[in-house]
């Protein structure tokens, strides 16, 4: 693992992010899918990364707009000097979602892969080498939040945030809170935590809208 990762020394003193989708008006009014955007904020209100989702052409277009929240995707997150910080990749995957965490320079940091419950939302990160660093775990009457484990405890929440009443009614705009207990100090396992926000926007929620319907 490299400790001069990026990534890792800017979440290493993070308490709480926030995650928050960043839509385009082209999007809202038509409906119609483009590449994922987001921008990652940190507790004293700087941005920390910017992320999106990477590639264009009309495979990946219609990738985006037929296979919605099971397509593939690379996205890279960048620092606001504009250096690639984070890079993840989600394979093709009929069923039980994972994503694979790379570092700038392409080292692979580790990655995070769905389980199979019956009555909860789960996933296991896990270390390059494949070992185990912890675990997300969405409780079933808490369907906005996943809770981080290590070791058995909790030290930190993963929560869907809603932005009330305006544009979150015309789009399927996301926003998420990540917030880490001060019990948890390796740097690792937050990077991977907050790269797992997004497989998790794009597993429970990018499809909600047409759930409603």
């Amino acid at each position: 693992m490299p400790v001069d990762s990026t990534a890792l020394a800017s979440l290493q003193h993070q308490r709480a992010l926030r995650v928050r989708q960043v839509k385009e008006w082209g999007e809202i009014l038509t409906g119609f899918e483009g590449r994922n955007k987001y921008q990652v904020v940190g507790d004293d209100g700087e941005t920390v990364f910017f992320a999106g989702e990477v590639g264009s052409g009309l495979g990946l277009l219609l990738l985006r707009n037929f296979f919605k929240a099971k397509r593939p995707f690379t996205m890279e997150l960048k620092s606001p000097s504009g250096a690639v910080a984070l890079r993840l990749r989600r394979p093709w995957r009929f069923w039980l979602a994972r994503m694979d965490v790379e570092d700038g320079d392409g080292r692979l940091l580790g990655s995070v892969r769905q389980r199979f419950r019956f009555f909860t939302r789960a996933y296991d990160i896990v270390g390059p080498g494949g070992e185990e660093l912890g675990h997300l775990r969405g409780p079933l009457f808490r369907p906005w939040t996943f809770v981080i484990e290590e070791g058995g405890r909790e030290v930190g929440t993963i929560a869907k945030r809603w932005s009330g009443f305006g544009k979150e009614l015309f789009t399927d705009a996301d926003s998420f809170g990540v917030q880490f207990d001060g019990a948890l100090r390796g740097a690792l396992l937050r990077t991977l935590a907050v790269a797992a926000t997004f497989l998790i926007d794009f597993v429970h929620f990018e499809n909600r809208r047409e759930n409603k319907d």
